[in-house]
């Protein structure tokens, strides 16, 4: 079903890996913690697992099939301490899977919630916010929009380094061609109506949908040049709906068309929420949660700082007048940051407990059903059923069992706020 390339891709198998227990979820996947080889060799591997029954009922809508393939070839082609290594890949009848690194640490969303006033210091802040502008930057050269962050999706490894995930909703922006440019000039009219049209399907999937991420038209406009060069200048926009609602640039809701600069707006967000312990822009509903977005400005309370500063220019809602990668490198807030050395020499301000304990394991078959039991709740007893005689396999004791009914519970349904368990 998955296109492995033609490059030299290791084949995982249920024989040579020993699947332990869930640690997340996400719109259409379940990711375990495995462990490969022998027991006197074995390392942590992170195996997302997908349903292909999922994926099947979602490809004539939104492009599922087109969406995990990207995924699989963006992370073929990673080499950065701050991203994830594809491992392996494995298929079965049921599913499609492939193993990452796996992070000891769990995210940043539940780092946050363990400090003892739910927020960072500056300086744990400035840690976290260049290894983020680090792995942007990287993807960025690659020609790819992240269009997903989130603390949720900000993993630590067990060095302590930040390792960013989950990039099914990643886009990889094509280079502007010049012809695109001047057809766009040429023809006024066109260009005035299409805008209008992204717009209004834009506010139509918001309001039908229950939640963004599959709102994707995934498309590509050409847009007029900006008065002021930035880093999209040389890529065609994506005119897409995707995006977590509370962490969504502006020019997204409106449905304008956006770039690289939908990132740095996101990086906005996680900032002021690592320093004040909230997003900017929640509100009661979605639609309130938009209207801030699009209307208002962010309380930066407290004292003027170069963070609260940076934060502010981050989350300016012109992307034309947004500040640009060079621009944040160079910002009195990483004053003496040696961007070139800084993954060599920097400490991480928290390091994580690297032991996991061992389990019987799970089956192929096991996985499968759970899978399918996460994402096909209703109307499948049998298969609950079964997903608790799964749990029972991995607990020795009562306790055990207590808590793998809970992951189980919890990676059932969407509405969670479980920080034992990854929801990205």
């Amino acid at each position: 079903m998955i296109d492995h390339g033609d490059g030299i891709l290791p084949s995982l198998d249920f024989e040579n890996l020993k699947v332990i227990s869930a640690v997340g979820r996400g719109a259409k996947g379940v990711v375990f913690l495995a462990r490969a080889g022998d027991r006197s060799c074995s390392e942590c591997l992170a195996l997302k697992a997908i349903s292909k029954a999922l994926i099947q009922k979602k490809e004539e809508a939104y492009g599922e099939y087109k969406r995990v393939s990207f995924e699989l070839e963006v992370l073929r082609r990673f080499d950065h301490p701050l991203l994830p290594r594809l491992r392996g890949v494995l298929e079965t009848d049921g599913i499609v899977a492939f193993a990452m690194d796996f992070c000891h640490g769990g995210n940043l969303h539940s780092l946050r919630k363990k400090q003892t006033e739910k927020m960072f210091a500056d300086d744990t802040i400035r840690f976290y916010a260049v290894e983020l502008v680090l792995a942007l930057e990287y993807l960025h050269g690659l020609g790819i929009v992240y269009r997903d962050l989130k603390p949720e999706n900000v993993m630590i490894q067990e060095n302590g380094h930040i390792m960013l995930v989950d990039f099914d909703l990643s886009k990889k922006l094509k280079p502007k061609s010049p012809q695109s440019t001047s057809h766009k000039s040429s023809s006024p009219n066109s260009s005035a109506k299409k805008p209008a049209r992204k717009r209004r399907l834009s506010w139509l999937n918001i309001n039908c949908n229950s939640g963004i991420l599959p709102c994707e038209l995934d498309s590509v406009e050409p847009q007029p040049e900006s008065t002021r060069r930035g880093e999209s200048d040389s890529v065609e926009k994506s005119n897409s709906f995707v995006g977590t609602e509370e962490y969504v640039a502006p020019e997204v809701v409106a449905g304008q068309g956006h770039g690289f600069g939908v990132d740095w707006w996101s990086l906005g967000v996680v900032l002021y929420e690592m320093l004040y312990g909230t997003t900017p822009f929640k509100g009661e509903n979605r639609k309130e949660t938009f209207l801030g977005i699009l209307t208002k400005e962010p309380e930066l309370t407290g004292e003027k700082t170069a963070l609260r500063d940076l934060i502010g220019r981050l989350l300016e809602k012109d992307p034309d007048r947004r500040i640009t990668v060079g621009e944040i490198k160079s910002h009195d807030f990483f004053k003496g940051v040696k961007w070139d050395t800084v993954l060599q020499i920097a400490r991480p301000p928290y390091i994580p407990c690297n032991e996991v304990e061992d389990a019987v394991g799970l089956s192929k078959q096991e996985v499968e059903i759970f899978v399918h039991g996460v994402f096909f709740p209703e109307g499948n007893d049998d298969r609950r059923e079964k997903n608790e005689k799964v749990e029972e396999k991995n607990g020795g004791n009562e306790e055990n069992n207590s808590n793998k009914k809970v992951w189980s519970d919890k990676l059932s349904h969407r509405a969670t706020e479980n920080d034992d368990f990854l929801i990205f």
